[in-house]
């Protein structure tokens, strides 16, 4: 099962995901696909760690998340975002090698039995980016959501710390 959590900046998704994860399992996993880039981003992958205790397996994957040995297991992958900059970044900043590389990760995830607690932001609801390499991974980031959030059987919109379900199909 796939539960995709999304949002703005400081929207909560994080707090929320990881609550909902201790709520389906006693011993949870946390995929974190980031690169540490500079000591202020370690500051806050640092801040994000001292938020989980001993009952979380931690694991850093920067790309192949979906080869992952995560069978009936309830994973938080944080974040599309950054997970989806390391495929941009292999691909010299294109848009469509980008998007097929994520879409081939969820549609492996789509064949696990686990669940995937999948936490995203909506960058495109900020200011326009300033750059042409901004824009592009704007719009990368756009279609890697809806193509996620077509495949996810929850979809939620957090807003100032408040839950908004926006796609449920049942299935538990």
């Amino acid at each position: 099962m796939i539960i995709l959590i999304t949002g703005g900046t400081r929207s909560g998704k994080s707090n929320y995901a990881q609550k909902l994860a201790l709520e389906l399992s006693s011993n949870p996993v946390y995929v974190a696909t980031a690169k540490v880039w500079d000591e202020d981003f370690k500051l806050r992958v640092d801040r994000h760690k001292s938020s989980r205790d001993d009952r979380w397996v931690n694991i850093e994957e920067q790309r192949n998340v979906s080869e992952l040995a995560l069978d009936n297991k309830v994973a938080v992958v944080d974040c599309v975002t950054l997970w989806l900059s390391n495929f941009f970044s292999d691909h010299k900043y294109q848009i469509d090698p980008s998007l097929n590389s994520i879409r081939k990760e969820i549609d492996g995830m789509t064949t696990k039995n686990t669940t995937y607690i999948i936490i995203t932001n909506e960058i495109g609801m900020g200011v326009h980016a300033e750059t042409e390499i901004g824009r592009k991974f704007t719009d990368l980031q756009g279609w890697a959501n809806q193509y996620i959030a077509s495949v996810a059987h929850k979809v939620i919109l957090m807003v100032s710390g408040i839950p908004v379900i926006i796609k449920d199909s049942g299935k538990n």
